[in-house]
């Protein structure tokens, strides 16, 4: 089958649903609320996993089950991929997503390689097989790729603990912290909180910083509970570099960039932000759920040099399709060996339950090591793992190894599940001839639930009806410390009070909405809308304390005067 081409698509679009979101009002402060599931990652595990017998693993380095023979016919295959142009087209028009790029891989062949739409709202410049996309958590399975070639190189090895490699790294048990591996932040078993790290990269800190910090993070039980961490990673992705005598960026480049023919890949920003075939990343205007194009803006840059190994790569449909022969072929290319075979097949392997059964006849999603891991109703592995930017960057990758079939998608629109649904439906037009599900509106449901989810349960829009006055703005100025989130300093200019955050720092200004709860507008990839701010204490007519409710998520967010 011939390789296709690129292709401008322009999506028209229809209209979607609009979503409500209904907010209770809070009287004499804000409480936390819930981190919610790991956007990008393993939101979508439900849908991806498509039903499957679970693998009962004995030990964290088993080899995978035996695969049953392949089911797929090549007519199956060749009617999912003649299928793969309208999943596309209807998708964006339906989203009204920019631009899209999608590798398909089968046998050892690039079976469909094609761009559709614009790389930029407003601009003539079409989406091809070579344009560069920011990958988001797409990251993850090139970052756990590389390490399984240092493995290879006898570099390290997947089950030696960070510390080693990693002197000044630190978690808040000092067991743990002696004990935690490698494979248990890729597979994000080492006990850290959901997300933990990301606010400070929002506000600014370098991945020095964040890691060092880490170790202030409150834990849950070591290698028996799940929840998905960049820095984690990052931080397990650090210690193999500099076990190697070298930056993560470097190591990526010598041991799989390079020697794959990845010419368009890289973990720096820098690169992504030079190149001149690259798609911007775009988010809905105003927040609409139109389906017209002209709703979608380029807004925001998204640099994420701090969590590279998590999150910070930038790549090709074209250069992608190289990475999943590679990783079909089970470590070579091209007829050489790039990257070992026995610690690349521990990538595939189950090494945590990610998502319980949600009954009792339902499927379990397992967390490998930077994969998505489970088996469908046939026995077969699948693997996956999404990416995504709130900031304007969704992707998927899905492959089953046993079919010798995989798939990557890329777009330049923040998470509306276009990328998820074109590989559910590419799958299941093979299984069943045509998609079984509306899996985009499955999918985008998840993500409008997700972001629900993360914002402030009170409505800081309406006070109360007998809301009482704030004190005098001097009972609030000051200087205020924390030791994970460093120094705030509140100031007023003009009648108003603004919060200094960060180490540039960040300004944001504070609307009163009760009593000494006041509120301000988050901002970065983990922006959730409004969040209160409460100042406690009365100390010689100052406010002793503050406490920053998206901030204190891991009871981290209060900050005290020195």
């Amino acid at each position: 089958m011939a390789v296709r081409q690129s292709r401008a698509r322009r999506g028209d679009g229809a209209p979607g649903g609009s979503r409500a979101r209904g907010r209770t009002k809070a009287r004499g402060g804000t409480k936390a609320w819930p981190r919610g599931k790991a956007r990008g990652a393993t939101a979508l595990a439900s849908l991806l996993v498509l039903g499957g017998v679970p693998y009962g693993m004995d030990t964290a380095s088993a080899a995978p089950p035996p695969q049953p023979p392949p089911q797929f016919s090549q007519e199956d295959v060749d009617r999912a991929v003649e299928a793969v142009d309208g999943i596309v087209e209807r998708g964006m028009d339906r989203t009204g997503v920019p631009g899209v790029a999608v590798a398909v891989v089968h046998k050892d062949r690039v079976v469909h390689l094609e761009g559709y739409g614009k790389r930029h709202v407003g601009q003539e410049a079409p989406v091809d097989p070579d344009t560069v996309f920011q990958l988001a958590s797409l990251s993850k399975p090139l970052a756990s790729t590389v390490v399984a070639g240092a493995v290879g190189d006898k570099i390290v090895d997947w089950d030696e603990p960070v510390t080693e490699h990693l002197p000044g790294f630190a978690l808040k048990d000092p067991w743990v912290t002696d004990h935690v591996t490698v494979a248990d932040l890729f597979s994000h078993r080492g006990g850290l909180p959901d997300h933990a790290g990301d606010l400070l990269e929002d506000l600014g800190y370098d991945r020095d910083y964040i890691l060092e910090h880490l170790r202030l993070e409150p834990l849950t039980p070591f290698r028996a509970s799940y929840a998905y961490t960049n820095f984690g990673l990052t931080a397990a992705g650090q210690a193999v570099a500099d076990a190697a005598g070298t930056t993560w960026e470097k190591l990526s480049e010598d041991l799989l960039y390079k020697p794959a023919g990845m010419d368009a890949t890289s973990s720096r920003f820098s690169d992504y932000e030079g190149a001149n075939n690259k798609a911007f990343g775009h988010v809905r205007e105003g927040g609409t759920d139109s389906g017209d194009l002209a709703d979608w803006e380029a807004r925001y840059v998204r640099d994420a040099d701090a969590q590279a190994p998590a999150g910070g790569t930038s790549s090709s449909a074209r250069d992608l399709s190289r990475w999943l022969r590679l990783q079909l072929a089970n470590g070579e290319l091209d007829g050489d060996r790039v990257i070992a075979a026995d610690p690349l097949e521990r990538t595939h392997v189950p090494e945590i339950v990610s998502q319980p059964p949600p009954a009792p006849a339902g499927r379990t999603g397992f967390y490998g090591l930077g994969w998505n891991v489970s088996y469908d109703d046939l026995g077969r592995l699948r693997l996956s793992h999404t990416g995504a930017f709130a900031l304007g960057a969704h992707t998927n990758v899905t492959m089953l190894p046993g079919e010798q079939l995989g798939i990557v998608v890329l777009t330049n629109g923040a998470p509306v599940g276009l990328a998820d649904a074109v590989a559910l439906d590419f799958f299941d037009t093979a299984q069943h001839g045509k998609p079984t599900e509306d899996w985009l509106d499955l999918a985008a449901g998840i993500y409008e639930r997700e972001e629900d989810e993360l914002r402030s349960p009170t409505d800081y829009s309406e006070p109360p009806d007998d809301a009482s006055d704030a004190r005098a703005d001097s009972t609030y100025t000051g200087t205020y410390a924390n030791p994970y989130y460093g120094p705030l300093r509140v100031t007023e200019t003009g009648g108003e009070l603004t919060l200094r955050l960060g180490p540039r720092p960040m300004t944001f200004r504070l609307t009163h909405y009760d009593g000494d709860t006041f509120f301000f507008e988050t901002v970065g990839e983990n922006a959730t809308g409004p969040s209160g701010v409460t100042f406690k204490g009365d100390e010689d007519g100052r406010a002793t304390s503050v406490t920053i409710e998206a901030l204190d998520r891991n009871g981290l967010g209060t900050f005290r005067r020195p």
